[in-house]
């Protein structure tokens, strides 16, 4: 069951106490490294770690005077530590941290939104398995076409999430990449063996090469996976919400005890579920496009990005947290209306049979345009007489010379449609 949803665990990987935390913890992993490396003398990192701590509203508090978020970390953890306080921040720069606690964050983020796509893909594969066999009209240009079963739909979202989880693996594993190499990357105050230290003991990678910050390809790569997801999502919220409308009715979201859908109409079900993950996605893929933007900076580095990141990264994850919640919820409780389904399939009166019609005729020896010539003809005054199709069929001169009547019924029989169903599952490992 979906338990009410809650930001706080995203939320926090962005909060001023888990970044500080990562920050401090980075430091220390350094003076660690240098005391190995003979830097700094023996016992040192260990009287540090013992004393250091930070204090955010003295950090705010000397940022106010030095306009520089990184000097005034450090200088509050200073104040804590006393004498050894000459050692830190040895040798690094303000994006050795930075870079670094970015990569922690982003990492820790991927995991929760990782696990919340799993629990959508559980879900979608019991719903697609519970309609496999439940069978409506599939429509192209929003306009019936052929049978199809309400199981495809989900089985089709369920593929589609199964990449999504793949993509944003991938997209994680390449902004889970740290950087101690100094202010232009060159390690020439900072021994390469300190960044592989720190990488190793926080679990994420070390860039191959960066300059004083981490290329932002990697970023950008990120944010147009999250935008993918929110538009995938978008794409399954609109098809139920075309579900919803009162014409058609073959699915709906769910509706709590007490909710309102209007509060002038009191008979008013309306999607708002699904249009409001609709509308959040328009966020990601403008905050996507934010990122593309970071990725040309000036020559080892600028500043323009950091601004930028400080809103799309948090705004982006937390946002597709949430929006994988409710859709999973949505999903977990949709309402499905197998009986208006079949109302819909039988609306235009057989038409839906057309090409299986046009092909038998051709089976049978008929060039194709005729064929599709006599079909289009009947189909048409069928639509516009709303007259039953396979009568028509029966009764014309031309198509009856070629179908009996024991044909037409096989031709109009809807197991047909279905008889690869089971295939499909098994392609998309539902069977």
């Amino acid at each position: 069951m979906i338990t009410r949803y809650s930001r706080e665990e995203i939320n926090s990987i962005w909060q001023d106490e888990f970044k500080f935390k990562t920050m401090l913890e980075i430091e220390l992993l350094s003076l660690e490294a240098w005391e190995k490396l003979k830097k700094i003398p023996q016992g040192s990192a260990k009287r540090i770690r013992s004393k250091a701590r930070f204090n955010i509203n003295r950090i705010n508090e000397i940022e106010n005077k030095t306009h520089h978020d990184i000097v005034a970390f450090v200088t509050n953890v200073g104040e804590s530590i006393g004498k050894d306080a000459q050692y830190l921040h040895f040798g690094l720069t303000s994006s050795d941290i930075i870079d670094t606690t970015t990569a922690v964050q982003l990492k820790a983020a991927s995991e929760i939104l990782i696990k919340d796509l799993e629990k959508l893909l559980s879900i979608l594969a019991k719903k697609a398995k519970l309609y496999r066999d439940t069978i409506c009209i599939g429509r192209t240009h929003g306009v019936h076409a052929e049978p199809t079963t309400f199981g495809l739909k989900l089985a089709l979202w369920y593929d589609e999430t199964k990449r999504n989880i793949k993509r944003l693996k991938e997209a994680a594993a390449e902004v889970a990449v740290g950087k101690i190499s100094g202010a232009v990357g060159t390690y020439a105050n900072v021994d390469p063996r300190i960044e592989k230290y720190i990488c190793n003991k926080l679990k994420i990678q070390a860039a191959p090469i960066s300059t004083q910050v981490i290329p932002r390809d990697g970023y950008a790569h990120y944010l147009a996976v999250l935008a993918v997801i929110g538009s995938s999502l978008e794409k399954f919220a609109l098809e139920i919400r075309h579900l919803q409308r009162t014409e058609v009715l073959e699915a709906e979201e769910p509706f709590a005890k007490g909710q309102k859908g209007s509060s002038a109409m009191p008979h008013k079900r309306n999607p708002v579920i699904c249009e409001r993950i609709c509308g959040l996605s328009r966020i990601l893929r403008a905050n996507a496009q934010a990122g593309l933007e970071n990725v040309a900076l000036w020559h080892e580095r600028d500043i323009s990005h950091s601004s930028v990141e400080r809103v799309i990264l948090p705004d982006s994850t937390i946002l597709l947290d949430y929006m994988l919640y409710k859709f999973t919820q949505v999903i977990e409780g949709l309402l499905v209306y197998p009986e208006h389904m079949l109302e819909n399939l039988i609306r235009t009166k057989g038409l839906i049979f057309s090409q299986r019609v046009l092909l038998s005729l051709m089976d049978k020896g008929v060039q194709r345009m005729k064929a599709y010539e006599w079909v289009q003809r009947l189909a048409m005054e069928s639509w516009q007489g709303r007259k039953d199709f396979k009568a028509l069929l029966g009764l014309d001169k031309e198509v009856s010379c070629y179908l009996s009547a024991e044909e037409l019924d096989k031709i109009f029989d809807l197991n047909y449609y279905l008889r690869y169903t089971r295939t499909i599952f098994k392609n998309v490992g539902l069977l």
